[in-house]
């Protein structure tokens, strides 16, 4: 399969075919990695540029460690680094750094700032994170399913949470694409947007998946596969959600009842950071501000053996690497 010069931007971009040949990459790239196999000479002496508006502990890391093993230097750009969207604009900033880079990776805000980027730029353009989507996150966890459960196909994964924006969004997209059954458990409030969830709907008739929104935790759990949920207060929003997140999204805190109704088959899954305990600066404050330990998934279940959060983390890096493997 040839993804050479390929953007990497949305799955809803890619056929299954290509998403699990990517995912199968990965899972190649990893065992070499493991085995002590360099894989230097793939793309060595190639450089990439990866755009930070957003931090980020997984996402940079990623890059700049599979790009080390692919044979590549990376040049780090933070929002005090670059003028993009400031006193340059992206489409000006896009052949700039096309001109001097092999590949771009781009992590920030809405997601027509990387598409324009992967329009002008000429070289590949890969989305780390925007409001929207999440892609490079999706392959890391379908290869934890895989290897995990042993299969993707039928998989039951059931999101908790705000599914409005790029995780539970990116999620509906990837079970669609691979005949899953995908669950958005939560609040009508924090469903996510119909004009999507008709777009996956059509997508999912063709692969035999099934998309499913309800307020009923009971219902939305039982028999899940994979129970998955992230921070309630997205990067970039404003401090004063946390209250209205807190008392309208407590009913869907992944806990040890949720677990037991899943059933024993079921692995929890979450993209980091979590607000399992009080040991984060943020997580303290909102304890000592709400009188809460946890937030979305009690420390219970954060840290049980059905927890396949740190290595859902390291797959990152193998998917990523994966990624520009194939698009270089």
């Amino acid at each position: 399969m040839n993804l050479k010069g390929r953007n990497f931007l949305k799955l809803l971009d890619f056929t299954p075919e290509e998403i699990l040949y990517l995912v199968d990459l990965a899972a190649e790239l990893k065992e070499k990695k493991k085995k002590g196999i360099l894989t230097k000479e793939l793309h060595s002496g190639k450089n990439v540029a990866l755009i930070f508006e957003k931090t980020s502990t997984r996402t940079r890391c990623s890059f700049e460690v599979a790009a080390h093993d692919l044979g590549m230097e990376t040049t780090y750009l933070d929002p005090s680094a670059s003028q993009i969207g400031k006193k340059e604009s992206i489409a000006d900033t896009a052949r700039v750094l096309g001109s001097m880079f092999e590949g771009i990776e781009y992590r920030g805000f809405e997601q027509e700032i990387v598409e324009e980027l992967a329009k002008y730029a000429g070289v590949p353009v890969w989305n780390g994170l925007t409001n929207e989507f999440h892609p490079t996150q999706m392959l890391a966890d379908i290869l934890t399913i895989k290897e995990r459960l042993g299969r993707v196909q039928g998989v039951r994964l059931t999101y908790m949470g705000d599914a409005r924006y790029n995780m539970g969004n990116s999620l509906m997209v990837a079970c669609a694409k691979l005949g899953m059954h995908y669950t958005a458990c939560t609040s009508r409030k924090y469903f996510p947007q119909e004009s999507l969830v008709k777009q996956c709907e059509a997508i999912a008739r063709e692969t035999g998946a099934t998309i499913t929104l309800t307020e009923d935790v009971e219902e939305g759990t039982r028999g899940a596969d994979v129970v998955y949920t992230d921070v309630w207060v997205s990067m970039g929003e404003p401090e004063a959600v946390w209250e209205e997140r807190i008392r309208e999204l407590t009913p869907y805190q992944v806990n040890k009842e949720v677990m037991e109704n899943a059933g024993s088959q079921a692995i929890f899954m979450h993209c980091l950071p979590a607000f399992h305990d009080l040991k984060t600066k943020t997580g303290k404050e909102m304890g000592e501000k709400f009188g809460i330990t946890e937030m979305e998934v009690t420390d219970q279940v954060f840290e049980s053996p059905a927890s396949v959060v740190f290595q859902e983390a390291e797959n990152r890096m193998h998917t990523i690497k994966a990624v520009m493997a194939a698009t270089l």
